[in-house]
């Protein structure tokens, strides 16, 4: 439970890529009124831009990598600093290293911030049918999904349900680029929850299959106590 909540509240969701984190961050926005801070939706932002440092940040994530810890890290620090994180926020993506973790809990603590942390688990088999299945539409955005949003088949193939274009497999939802990031997680991500377990930094394993996303969050929120 948090230690503090006279600054405010932090719920920071923790999960290997395709556990469902962005899902339940927009489910328990609603539910909370907090902003929800999407490092993903930050680095896709500044590889939007095409300069020098986005065009880094293509190479590292197509690649299923991970971004350098001082380059995410100062794109927090600017984000949680804005006036609409005074009362808290919910933060999607981050810890991934012990040195985020370290900055992350230090930064909270200093604010006068308490905060939850939520580990969702999720079969990497269940990962690895979700992402492989995602299928986009690169002119008007929709994701489909083989089996639980299926696309429009045609002559051309599968295409897009709004538009009528063919759909691609975005780069990093590719099996072997999905292995590569769960590996990646997997290296990168144990020694925090070590290093959790060690600092005495509380965390919560939630099941993050099995249930419709609704019902997840609202376990969320119950067990969080947020009420």
């Amino acid at each position: 439970m948090p230690e503090s909540v006279k600054g405010g509240l932090v719920l920071i969701l923790f999960g290997a890529p395709g556990s469902g984190k962005g899902t339940q961050a927009r489910l328990l926005q609603e539910k909370l009124q907090l902003p929800h801070i999407a490092t993903g939706d930050m680095l896709r932002e500044r590889m939007r831009r095409a300069d020098e440092q986005g065009e880094r940040i293509r190479g590292l994530l197509e690649a299923g990598n991970l971004v350098t810890d001082d380059l995410i890290t100062e794109m927090l620090a600017e984000r949680t600093a804005e006036a609409d994180c005074s009362r808290g926020f919910l933060l999607d993506g981050y810890p991934r290293t012990v040195a985020q973790a370290e900055w992350i809990f230090q930064c909270l603590a200093g604010r006068g911030m308490g905060w939850v942390v939520i580990h969702l688990k999720v079969d990497y088999n269940e990962i690895i049918r979700r992402l492989a299945g995602r299928r986009t539409c690169v002119r008007c955005g929709p994701v489909f999904h083989q089996a639980n949003q299926p696309p429009v088949y045609g002559s051309g193939g599968e295409l897009c349900g709004k538009c009528g274009t063919s759909l691609i497999v975005r780069e990093d939802d590719r099996e072997g680029v999905i292995r590569h990031r769960l590996a990646a997680y997997d290296e990168s991500t144990k020694p925090v929850l070590d290093w959790m377990t060690a600092q005495g930094v509380p965390f919560r394993e939630v099941d993050g299959a099995g249930q419709s996303p609704e019902e997840i969050a609202q376990r969320i929120v119950a067990g969080a106590k947020f009420a």
